[in-house]
């Protein structure tokens, strides 16, 4: 049985549905994030695991212990918060101590597991200080640090990261991926970042309007999205629609492409004869030649220099479609260049027919 089982969990508010039949099995020291839009129902989910919301059904079991219906303090799981919630009027090591406090440990052992989290955590020079005298990303690690200093079954995270700029928010989200290897500990994060997600989770749960759309690894979900929303919504992508003819998918244009499964086999006789087939195509995939070169003849219509890459809209007889290129150094193609697209065959993946728009 896994360690952490969600079982049809749902929560209603008047005619309402938040959170319609959530299910999920967590392992032991599993990293989870919870991934979708605003309103999509995580941070609902994330409050009946954290006890702050009762659910109109389901239930939750933790470690063999059905937790539905205790209150938070009796479920003893370690929470942060968007806005990490630390007392003002206590120090760095008094917020950390604190959950010790409340459950009655002596003072050394208080104090000896205070030192080895804030060793932990890069915190131990600032312990005298107060959350007003720290930066973001130290304070974060205070509300982290006191999360997991009463050594909790499951870390609960909301946002964590969400106040913090672009390149402190990056910097921690590794540092939150060690400290939570270091100790193992079962964690479930709710974030609308998928790069966030992508970049630390073992799994990534995928929802919108209240329900699950796809669980799975992180380059799993990337490369084999099970819907149009999950496509879209995770990284940027290109639709190219067709249809089936003799196990291959035929396009505008002319192009025949063969259809591929997850592991790059033959999957054309899955696909109805003549029935409409929707591709992925995501942008690092295509490649951009000169005239005459690639598969199909396209126009640069825009660029936009992003550092690390170069994304261009280009125009073809497919349509409008993205396409980033790796900044190697050489000079970009310019708008209005005559260019063409070539890609791999193994790379334009079939959308599930049940999750065809």
């Amino acid at each position: 049985m896994a360690f952490l089982v969600v079982d049809g969990l749902t929560q209603r508010y008047g005619s309402v549905t938040a959170l319609a039949d959530f299910s999920l099995h967590v392992e032991r020291g599993e990293f989870i994030s919870l991934l979708g839009p605003s309103g999509c129902g995580k941070t609902t989910t994330l409050q009946a695991l954290a006890g702050f919301v009762q659910p109109s059904a389901g239930r939750i079991v933790l470690d063999g212990r059905d937790i539905t219906g205790l209150p938070p303090e009796k479920r003893g799981l370690g929470i942060v918060f968007q806005s990490y919630a630390l007392f003002p009027h206590l120090t760095v090591a008094g917020n950390v101590a604190f959950g010790l406090e409340m459950r009655g440990l002596p003072r050394a052992e208080r104090e000896g597991r205070v030192a080895r989290m804030l060793e932990l955590v890069h915190l131990s020079e600032l312990a005298g200080r107060y959350p007003r005298e720290l930066s973001g990303g130290q304070r974060q690690r205070v509300a982290i640090a006191r999360a997991l200093v009463i050594e909790p079954p499951v870390l609960l995270l909301d946002e964590p990261l969400s106040n913090l700029d672009a390149k402190l928010r990056e910097t921690m989200q590794f540092e939150l991926r060690r400290i939570q290897r270091k100790l193992g500990t079962t964690t479930l994060m709710v974030t609308h970042d998928q790069a966030e997600a992508l970049s630390i989770s073992d799994r990534v749960v995928v929802m919108d309007g209240g329900r699950i759309q796809q669980v799975d690894a992180p380059h799993r979900l990337y490369e084999q999205p099970a819907s149009r929303f999950v496509g879209s919504f995770v990284g940027k992508t290109n639709w190219l629609q067709g249809t089936a003819r003799g196990g291959a998918v035929e396009l505008a244009g002319g192009l025949r492409l063969p259809l591929v499964n997850d592991d790059g086999a033959g999957d054309g006789a899955v696909a109805a004869e003549g029935s409409t087939v929707s591709l992925v195509l995501r942008p690092e995939k295509l490649r951009l030649q000169p005239p005459g070169q690639g598969r199909l003849p396209a126009r640069v219509a825009e660029r936009f220099f992003l550092g690390s890459q170069w994304l261009y809209r280009v125009e073809s007889a497919l349509g409008a479609l993205e396409v980033a290129c790796a900044n190697d150094g050489r000079a970009p193609w310019p708008e209005q260049a005559e260019v063409a697209l070539d890609w791999a065959d193994d790379v334009a993946r079939r959308l599930p027919a049940e999750g065809q728009a």
